[in-house]
Parts: C-alpha cells; sequence; structure tokens
C-alpha cells in the first residue's frame, strides 16, 4: 500500500516509494555527460526529479508511463521542491493499486450521470432525445464517460471530470436559455451541444494509470474524433434532419471559440456562441479553484498562476 504521495513531500524527506514516471527527457551537462529529467506522479500532483548517476542504465530501462520505484531525496530547487533520484526501476501495474495514481472527482458519479439522462428526456426535439438513446444504451460508451477526465492539466483533470464538466455545463445552458426567455435560442440544441462538444476526450486521453493523450488524441483532436462518434450513432437512427446535424456538428466544431484556440470555425449560430462561452467559463472557474484550493491556505495571494498571468486574491491573511 503506497504511504508518501507527491503533496506529502517536504525538502529534507526521503522518497522510498512507487510513483508514475510521468515524463522522462535526456539532457546534457555542459560538460557534455548526460542526465536525466523527469516527472513523477500520483493521484495527489506531480514533483519534478533529476538523475544524475547511472543515467545510462535507468535512461535505457523507464519508459514514460512506468509505474517506478523511486529511492531518492527531496531538496529545493529554484523555489520548487524537487527529487534528487538515487534508484529507479519499473515496477509491474499488477504490483500497485491505480486508485493511488489518479485523482478522482469526489461527487456521485451515478447521481450526475442520472440527472444528465433526465435532461435529455426533457427534450422536446425526438430526433435528439433518440440521439441521446442510442448513446446511453452503448454500454462501453457510458462507462467511459463516467470515468474520463476532462482535460490532462488546465481543468476538470481527474477521473470523472468529463462528466462533472458536462453536467455543469448543461445546467448553465439551461438557465442562460430561461434567462434570455427563449429570443430565439435553441434550448435543445444548445443542451445537446454541452453534452456531446467534448465527447471526443473519452479516445483523445488514456486514464488506465496516468491521464495522457492518446496517439488518436494527439494525431486528431477530440473534435475530430467527436465528429465521427456522432456520425457512428447517426448512422443507425432513420431520417434524423440534415440540418439539424450539421448544427450540431457546428457546436462541436467551434466551441473553443476561434481557430487560434483549436476550433476549425468560429461560433456561427447563437448557441455556439454561448456554448463557447458557457465552456471557458466552467473550465476557468474550475481550474481556478483548484489551484487556489492547493496554495498556502495563510496566503492573501496566490503564487502566479504561469497560463492564466496573473495572482489571485484570497482574502487569507
Amino acid at each position: 500500500m503506497k504511504e508518501q504521495f507527491v503533496n506529502m513531500l517536504k525538502a529534507g524527506d526521503v522518497i522510498d516509494g512507487v510513483f508514475v514516471l510521468a515524463e522522462k527527457y535526456l539532457s546534457s551537462k555542459k560538460d557534455g555527460n548526460s542526465f536525466l529529467n523527469v516527472t513523477l506522479s500520483d493521484k495527489t500532483g506531480k514533483i519534478k526529479g533529476v538523475v544524475w548517476d547511472n543515467v545510462d542504465q535507468i535512461n535505457s530501462d523507464t519508459v514514460s508511463g512506468n509505474f517506478v520505484s523511486v529511492k531518492a531525496n527531496i531538496s529545493e530547487y529554484r523555489n520548487t521542491l524537487q527529487a534528487v533520484i538515487k534508484q529507479m526501476t519499473v515496477c509491474s501495474v499488477e504490483s500497485v493499486d491505480p486508485s493511488d495514481f489518479l485523482p478522482v472527482t469526489p461527487l456521485n458519479v451515478e447521481n450526475l450521470f442520472e440527472r444528465l439522462v433526465k435532461k435529455t428526456e426533457s427534450l422536446q426535439n425526438n430526433h435528439l432525445r433518440q440521439l441521446f438513446r442510442a448513446f446511453w444504451e452503448d454500454d462501453h460508451f457510458v462507462q467511459n464517460f463516467k470515468k474520463a477526465p476532462a482535460a490532462k492539466n488546465m481543468h476538470h483533470a481527474y477521473l470523472g471530470g468529463l462528466l462533472v464538466h458536462t453536467v455543469s455545463m448543461v445546467f448553465l445552458a439551461d438557465k442562460i436559455t430561461e434567462h434570455y426567455g427563449g429570443g430565439g435560442i435553441d434550448r435543445d440544441l444548445l443542451i445537446a451541444g454541452a453534452i456531446l462538444h467534448d465527447i471526443g476526450k473519452l479516445r483523445e486521453f488514456t486514464y488506465d494509470y496516468k491521464i495522457d493523450y492518446s496517439d488518436e488524441g494527439r494525431l486528431l483532436s477530440h473534435i475530430v474524433i467527436g465528429l465521427k462518434m456522432i456520425d457512428e450513432k447517426l448512422i443507425a437512427l432513420q431520417n434524423f434532419p440534415k440540418d439539424l446535424e450539421v448544427l450540431l456538428k457546428h457546436l462541436v466544431v467551434s466551441h473553443h471559440g476561434s481557430r487560434e484556440f483549436g476550433s476549425p470555425e468560429v461560433p456561427k449560430t447563437i448557441e455556439a456562441v454561448l456554448l463557447n462561452y458557457i465552456d471557458e467559463i466552467d473550465a476557468k472557474v474550475n481550474g481556478i479553484r483548484d489551484f487556489i484550493a492547493k496554495e498556502d491556505s495563510d496566503e492573501g495571494w496566490t503564487s502566479y498562476h504561469r497560463m492564466l498571468g496573473r495572482q489571485f486574491y484570497t482574502g487569507n491573511h
């Protein structure tokens, strides 16, 4: 049973335990000798590490994604904890408990999924209801949908994260539609887009023992994969309106908002514009809250958030 977790480590500690080798790359010192930069992870976080000795042997024996038994000393380098690794050997998958290495939502996944199914049954558009029934009757899809993360790092980066993100977006979409009192907004289409916009992440990521990109995900992206998954269900449905299919797929291809951020098209319907902002709101709020939760609770400001380019005020003094 794992006893040492990343979030427990402090300068001066000695590691003797199992971690996931999340990243590894070979570098050279000024004298030409090699060293290894690595990242070790478990369900509580990640820590950078360095291997100075026996580099060639350790490099040839390990691959990113391995479970590794590590002996190391924890020091501080440039105000960040670092593992100075003395020994690192591969462990078999059978010898570890995967739940020690992947963060999991604390929310009740079955309850969340039940709420989502009820929401799809409330749709007035019979064609969309039939489409979602096709998804919900696919046991393989449902099990992965309950398990998949929504991201590798930025937001909802834990098992169940995609479902949490999706349910949050669906209920935001319902409230926004109600707020604007109709006004040309197709509620059913917006809710359908909120549910389907990220389904490609079921295959974009691997999440059995660590959260990472699959080969398919790196080569195609979740947008392309998501369109393919929708097509796989539409083939079995009769008389699904072509214009509805195009509008639904537009929500998927435009939900990042701009080509700069990976959307093949910019939002060109009011539902697509709303979906982009709802996605942005939910992702940002979740990411910021998680970032603040990991910071020193006694400080009034967080450390600098590189991706968002700012510190956040916590009010703690």
